[in-house]
């Protein structure tokens, strides 16, 4: 992988980690479009190390937060808001945790093609308008309850299906339930940050066991891109969510579903 590949990749990645418009319809598109090869496993890993870092070291002052009355929660029956939320958060993790574990090898075989990515990049897009427009708007983050976390969480576990968009998941489910948008997004992001984790945990294991030599100038270069898009991304997406809603997103994903198959479809 040349530089200006990892460069591309890696930008694409941070870019669309935290967008509710589906990472994997971006990343298909070097290969498809420009024949480039798969960007590899340690490079999965460098890109997942630079998300991740973004997102925790924006909202570092919630994360410490949060993880402090979270091990007071344990030891000394800490009740606070953070508390719960710490404790919802846990909770929205497991069934992406669990499923992923159970169906990796199911979704590797069966679902992960192009004509997939394009049919949910769409159908996910028409789902995150829907929820948008009849969103009631009422609540934060704080006034989740563990129903709510729960539902949001097997939202995020749909979002194992290339195309979906893990972030445009879980913050349609929000929205359903009535978040407002700046508490869906934020919402999603810190619920990101464990399943970021254990994904790059996962694929850093399987990188290990392959044995493959490994270039460290593209891995390089993906962290810091991801890293630095990723950041900026989150930190423009909360600006403007509130004052333009999710219709551009979804305009952007429609047009983007709607190429894909287009391109697919003149290419067989």
């Amino acid at each position: 992988m040349s530089a200006i590949e990892a460069f591309v990749l890696a930008l694409i990645q941070g870019l669309t980690e935290f967008l509710p418009i589906s990472s994997s319809a971006h990343l298909i598109l070097p290969s498809a479009v420009l024949g480039w090869d798969d960007q590899g496993l340690a490079f999965d890993v460098a890109v997942h190390v630079g998300s991740l870092a973004a997102v925790m070291i924006y909202f570092r002052k919630e994360v410490v937060a949060l993880f402090t009355a979270w091990i007071a929660s344990m030891f000394k029956g800490d009740r606070s808001p953070e508390a719960k939320l710490a404790w919802l958060i846990i909770v929205a993790t497991l069934p992406a945790g669990i499923l992923g574990f159970v169906l990796d090898d199911f979704i590797d075989a069966y679902l992960r093609s192009a004509y997939v990515i394009a049919c949910t990049t769409i159908v996910f897009g028409l789902l995150l308008w829907w929820a948008d427009k009849t969103s009631r708007l009422e609540y934060n983050e704080y006034q989740a309850t563990w129903k709510k976390a729960l539902i949001i969480g097997f939202a995020q576990a749909a979002a194992m299906i290339p195309g979906t968009s893990r972030s445009g998941a879980t913050m349609t489910a929000a929205l359903f339930l009535g978040f407002n948008r700046e508490a869906a997004a934020r919402f999603s992001f810190l619920m990101s940050m464990p399943i970021i984790l254990a994904a790059g945990g996962y694929l850093g294991a399987k990188t290990v066991a392959t044995g493959a030599t490994i270039a460290m100038m593209p891995l390089l270069v993906g962290i810091f891109v991801s890293f630095a898009s990723a950041y900026a991304c989150i930190h423009l997406f909360l600006k403007l969510v509130t004052r333009v809603g999710m219709l551009p997103f979804v305009i952007y994903r429609l047009a983007l579903g709607v190429f894909l198959m287009g391109f697919l479809l003149l290419g067989s």
